[in-house]
């Protein structure tokens, strides 16, 4: 602990650790709305960096390599990192899959200093890692000296060793007052002595607090660093930038505004039937899970507590797996739990997830079935009606689940707002009691979206029309987006519109960096006889009726 009563903090960081979850070649890169999140170290070599736009990380490196971000895949992959800083304190905090933190004073004491505990957990978690350690990777004490300010976030801090630059370490170890100094002394790899905390944060960037809008701020007042901020006095800080300016004035000072906050623990309440032999017809799976969902309600019942979701396992013989998570919320009986069970077995059935995997081509069997509570929380009631009446929601849930049981899981259906440019693209239909995250917001921005008013009736499939100028030749619109001549006549299933009115066109680019996603297309609203309007939809040349308005 600081001499300040900050208490001392050691961190744990795994460099470009969205990367290091997902498979691909190097060069490759992770991608978050539209822009790139983490990079590999052939992808840095060649100009990608955090931050940038697809299209120019493309430009610079041509053969890069893409992929979404699994946020499951982070967290199932840093478990094993976790585990072995456990090993030394249960007081784990995991501030994000690839960064945790774990305090000092305890585990220093019985492992014989800071020093001599940044190593042991550096190598532990080399160990996890599955790769040797990293020369440097692992910090010793560090005298801190003055260094210039640098215009971005400084990678490494003065240190008495510097590891050789293609040596890129795989975790990082840093030790400081407080945990937002220690996770830039991770990032450095660095042990930072006591109470001199604030001295290593005086050269970084004010940007490096985290708020983007007081960095703004003080950088137009002339103070472009971190130790120039932490020199005003804390009383005029409050005054002027109030809340927000306080906390990061502490943080400026190497204080601690607040404690780490170690995960729970969360009791292992799954039930599981094992099969020896193993089961080759999925039919008595049915029938173990009523049992298991029965048992799975008593243990949440008798712990007090509650689940968000429950997840459905299934392994086989030959090693496959398949997991599904299912919302429960509280709401699902022991017979409703068993009714999406069955579900999920005759989805997986139905996609062959797990035919043909033993020799001969044959089904090698089932052998587990499990049930895993996820998003345990304590169980608060329901509060029902007054005088017998059933509330409203009980009764929607039980003719919910009459329904689903004669029509399937996917016989009841409700819409969901998505994001998209075209109408057809804006409502999704989920499964009733199926949880649902659209992949991009439907209030982000949409280039090329319609304006409101929109149509009554979306065709399922759009229907090939034809549209012409007034010499009844075809209309084109180009790659400018700019149209051959004025639309007179819509030929609709052989009929013609003659066309009172239209407006647009609206562009749309989508998907241009992937070939076989990829579209250009645009949309046009006509008013036709009768006062009807139609959308219309030109691509590749060929128009087509997406929707109609009343």
């Amino acid at each position: 602990m600081a001499d300040d009563g900050t208490p001392r903090v050691l961190v744990v960081w795994c460099p470009d650790w969205p990367v290091v979850a997902v498979t691909g070649d190097d060069p490759v890169a992770v991608t978050e709305g539209g822009r790139i999140l983490a990079c590999s170290a052939g992808a840095r070599a060649a100009g990608v960096r955090q931050g940038q736009r697809l299209k120019l990380a493309q430009r610079l490196c041509p053969e890069l390599e893409l992929r979404d971000r699994d946020p499951e895949a982070e967290t199932r992959r840093f478990e094993p990192v976790v585990a072995a800083v456990e090993a030394f304190t249960p007081r784990v905090e995991v501030i994000r899959p690839g960064l945790c933190a774990i305090p000092v004073k305890g585990p220093g004491r019985y492992f014989g200093g800071e020093e001599a505990l940044a190593g042991k957990v550096g190598r532990a978690v080399a160990d996890a890692l599955g790769r040797p350690l990293v020369p440097d990777a692992v910090p010793g004490a560090v005298a801190v000296e003055a260094r210039p300010a640098t215009a971005s976030l400084p990678e490494a801090a003065p240190q008495t060793r510097t590891a050789p630059a293609e040596a890129a370490p795989q975790a990082r170890v840093g030790v400081a007052d407080g945990l937002f100094a220690a996770v830039l002394a991770a990032r450095a790899g660095v042990l930072v002595p006591a109470g001199r905390t604030a001295e290593f944060l005086a050269p970084y960037p004010v940007s490096a607090l985290g708020d983007e809008t007081l960095a703004e701020l003080l950088g137009r007042l002339g103070l472009p660093t971190v130790g120039a901020f932490a020199a005003l006095p804390a009383e005029s800080v409050a005054d002027r930038f109030g809340p927000s300016g306080t906390v990061a004035h502490r943080l400026a000072h190497g204080l601690q505004p607040r404690p780490l906050v170690p995960r729970d623990e969360e009791p292992d309440l799954a039930v599981e039937q094992r099969f020896d032999p193993p089961e080759p017809l999925a039919e008595p799976l049915v029938f173990v899970a009523r049992t298991l969902a029965e048992q799975l309600h008593r243990r949440l019942a008798g712990a007090g507590l509650t689940c968000r979701r429950v997840a459905v396992e299934v392994a086989c013989a030959d090693g496959r797996t398949a997991s599904r998570l299912w919302r429960h919320e509280g709401r699902l009986s022991a017979t409703a739990l068993a009714e999406r069970v069955r579900w999920q077995l005759q989805a997986w059935q139905g996609a062959g997830t797990f035919a043909g995997n033993g020799e001969g081509g044959e089904d090698t069997g089932f052998t587990l079935l499990r049930l895993a509570p996820d998003g345990l929380s304590p169980d608060q009631g329901r509060q029902l009606a007054l005088w017998g009446q059933a509330v409203a929601d009980d009764r929607v849930e039980r003719a919910v689940a009459r329904v689903q049981a004669v029509l399937g899981h996917a016989g009841l259906r409700r819409i969901e707002p998505a994001g998209g440019r075209g109408p057809g693209e804006q409502a999704v239909k989920v499964p009733w009691g199926e949880p649902y995250e659209a992949a991009v917001a439907a209030d982000a921005p949409w280039p090329g979206r319609l304006p409101e008013v929109w149509p009554a009736v979306v065709l399922r499939e759009p229907a090939p029309v034809r549209v012409l100028d007034g010499a009844g030749q075809p209309v084109t619109v180009d790659g400018r987006a700019g149209v051959s001549a004025r639309p007179v006549l819509v030929v609709v299933r052989g009929r013609e519109e003659r066309v009172d009115g239209w407006t647009g066109p609206w562009p749309a680019v989508e998907y241009w960096w992937d070939q076989s996603l990829a579209r250009r297309r645009a949309r046009f609203q006509v008013v036709v006889g009768g006062g009807r309007a139609l959308l219309l939809t030109v691509e590749g040349g060929a128009w087509y009726l997406e929707a109609g308005y009343d």
